[in-house]
């Protein structure tokens, strides 16, 4: 099969299709033929080498990918999914057996769910990795209904999921913008727009001067960092959304997402889909590119400025 490889750490253009060998399904394990399959920072990181200890012991080609979209193609015991079901599933790039973007990929039963119907495929595969991310967020705040919250970085693909899925939940939303953006965090829905400053301070002023009370809690999807924590009341929650050190103040409650901790994947992926085959969630793809244009969709990624999800259709 055709896989997208790293067989060295560094810029975009390590990255190779490669063939490697049809994986097999074992015990409560399920092969998917793959459709398609999002590209996301982890991915990034993985091929600069700064997860290289994520890693470490396993033989080069690495494979990225957490997010894939396609049909089931086998079935290992006690596997109550049926050949040719459409799914959607979260993967673990670092596992031996490699990340999303293969033809074909092996995960537990417990991270495929039935894909949500009526919807394209290729879009579907960017949903799992940042929906699952935005449901633990929002479980470590455990805000209750008609309290505050502000998303950073809502214009992008994690952002926008926070939003959407907090609104479900029936809290207030605040969330930045630039002017392009506007209307776009508007129809996600949020409350209240704040204007976006380059400079992370003036973006904390700005939300403090729309909710001078403080927001119950943050998701930090753009990485403000520091400042941000000028944004929530006392005694407030914040949800890092990259591993970086944040020390906390006012007895706000300091935590970091790691998606791969998220204690009840296939309920939370079950959960998704439900909202995006109803409409609750919006798939945003930004554009559709061949394995080959991996490199590529990395340029565009770093570069910033990303609506949507890049996908790699197989």
């Amino acid at each position: 099969m055709r896989a997208v490889g790293i067989e060295e750490f560094g810029g975009p253009d390590v990255l190779k299709v490669i063939d490697r060998p049809l994986p097999v399904p074992g015990p409560e394990q399920v092969r998917i033929r793959v459709t398609a399959a999002g590209v996301n920072p982890t991915d990034l990181l993985l091929r600069a080498g700064d997860l290289a200890a994520a890693v470490a012991g396993q033989e080069p080609p690495h494979i990225p990918g957490m997010d894939a979209s396609g049909v089931v193609d086998a079935v290992g015991d006690g596997v109550d999914l049926g050949v040719g079901e459409p799914v959607m599933a979260f993967v673990n790039p670092f596992h031996p057996t490699g990340g999303a973007q293969a033809e074909y990929v092996v995960v537990p039963r417990e991270q495929v769910v039935a894909a949500p119907r009526d919807l394209d495929l290729r879009d579907v595969a960017g949903l799992p990795m940042n929906g699952l991310t935005a449901h633990l967020a929002l479980s470590l705040l455990g805000l209750p209904e008609g309290a505050t919250l502000a998303v950073t970085g809502a214009a992008g693909a994690l952002g926008g999921y926070v939003v959407q899925l907090a609104k479900y939940r029936g809290l207030r939303v605040v969330a930045d913008a630039a002017d392009r953006d506007r209307d776009l965090i508007q129809g996600l829905g949020a409350d209240v727009v704040v204007p976006r400053a380059a400079d992370s301070a003036d973006l904390a002023a700005a939300y403090r001067a729309a909710i001078p009370e403080g927001a119950d809690g943050v998701v930090d999807a753009a990485i403000v960092g520091a400042h941000a924590l000028g944004v929530v009341k006392d005694g407030g929650g914040f949800v890092k959304c990259r591993p970086f050190e944040l020390a906390s103040e006012r007895d706000i409650v300091v935590q970091g997402v790691v998606v791969m901790t998220h204690p009840a994947k296939r309920a939370a992926l079950e959960e998704l889909s439900a909202l995006a085959e109803k409409g609750v969630l919006t798939l945003r793809t930004a554009e559709v590119l061949a394995p080959e244009h991996a490199a590529e969709a990395h340029r565009r990624l770093e570069a910033g400025g990303v609506r949507g999800r890049l996908i790699l259709a197989f």
